[in-house]
């Protein structure tokens, strides 16, 4: 969405709002139910402008460590200063995409650094809750589920040739 800020500017009002929804890129593994409802506002207080977005984005997947179906509403809340080019210094530039929005003549450009904040700030990994205790690695069985009676002792393959030794060794001292 572009947002015509010459009111800004002019100085005929010192606030603007934002209402809109934002299409989001895909993200592999997950599906978005809808588009992102952004909501917020640009504000000037004595040429200091300020822009301000909620943005919040229902979405669904699977749990990485169950695989079971997981959701909800993805929240970000997104703040950044209004600046035009002329206003940066070379170092400000650098770092403009955590501090700054730049205008472009008396339009800015509001989905170009949400659209990169949603990604960066999506979660990389989905869970169905915090204390998931995920699949037995034996049988694959969800663990939330209850225990599935596989047993918790694993030998490791390396040494397993140990354990027949010494039941060898067993039955040499028998004889």
């Amino acid at each position: 969405m572009t947002v015509d800020v010459a009111p800004l500017l002019r100085g005929e009002v010192k606030r603007m709002d934002i209402d809109y929804t934002l299409s989001p890129e895909q993200i592999d593994g997950i599906v978005f139910e809808s588009d992102a409802r952004v909501v917020g506002c640009i504000t000037d207080r004595a040429g200091y402008m300020k822009l301000i977005l909620k943005a919040e984005l229902k979405y669904h997947g699977e749990c990485a460590r169950c695989l079971a179906p997981t959701g909800g509403v993805f929240s970000l809340d997104f703040e950044r200063t209004v600046v035009t080019e002329e206003m940066l210094t070379e170092e400000q530039t650098a770092e403009l995409d955590d501090e700054y929005v730049v205008l472009d003549g008396s339009e800015l450009d509001v989905d170009l650094a949400l659209q990169e904040e949603l990604l960066l700030g999506f979660p990389t990994r989905l869970l169905c809750s915090e204390d998931c205790l995920g699949l037995c690695p034996r049988c694959g069985k969800p663990k939330n589920e209850g225990e599935c009676g596989c047993s918790d002792k694993e030998i490791d393959p390396r040494l397993a040739i140990l354990k027949n030794f010494f039941d060898n060794n067993d039955e040499d001292e028998k004889n």
